[in-house]
């Protein structure tokens, strides 16, 4: 049995409630990156925006830039960021940071810039959208895997890697005690 285009008994469509969960969860993570104090979870909350704002690209119809979203954002960059936190973090970090110091005038730049967003929002006259766009992915594809091969698999192997080299890194003998090599 086919769902429908819209929400039984209220008419509302399911597009429409799928956007504001996306929208929700991407304010409600992206105010997490900057107001938690434990900067692993910071990392997470990073990682749960890209992927409300991946599934808000996918939701305009455009799959390359969600799925570009997923794979750089999410894959490879906040991977690296919290493999770079998790290998660097020192336990005797100080309690307060600097830049949560500032958080008055963080408030007051991001009070001025919801006004001058909302001004904006409610000066634009929004034409009228009768149907979504689709974009179709064949050709991108096409000449990703055909023309741009090699520089693909370059950065592939590259990455690959970085990787390797920041597991290398990463391992630490245990403090207390080191091999005898004589």
């Amino acid at each position: 049995m086919p769902i429908g285009d819209s929400i039984p008994f209220t008419g509302v469509r399911w597009d429409d409630v799928l956007f504001l969960v996306f929208a929700a969860t991407l304010l409600v993570s992206a105010l997490l990156v900057v107001t938690l104090r434990d900067i692993i979870r910071c990392g997470l909350a990073l990682i749960v925006s890209f992927a409300s704002l991946a599934g808000i690209y996918a939701l305009l119809g455009d799959p390359l830039v969600a799925a570009t979203q997923v794979l750089v954002y999410i894959g490879a960059i906040s991977i690296l960021i919290l493999f770079a936190i998790m290998v660097t973090q020192t336990k005797n970090a100080p309690v307060r940071l600097a830049f949560q110091t500032q958080a008055w005038f963080a408030a007051a730049a991001a009070a001025v810039i919801a006004v001058v967003i909302a001004v904006a929002v409610l000066a634009t006259t929004w034409p009228n959208v009768g149907q979504r766009v689709l974009t179709g992915t064949t050709e991108v594809a096409t000449r990703l895997f055909s023309d741009y091969v090699l520089p693909f698999e370059v950065v592939s192997v590259l990455l690959t890697a970085a990787v390797v080299g920041a597991v290398y890194l990463a391992r630490r003998e245990p403090s207390g005690r080191k091999e005898d090599r004589s």
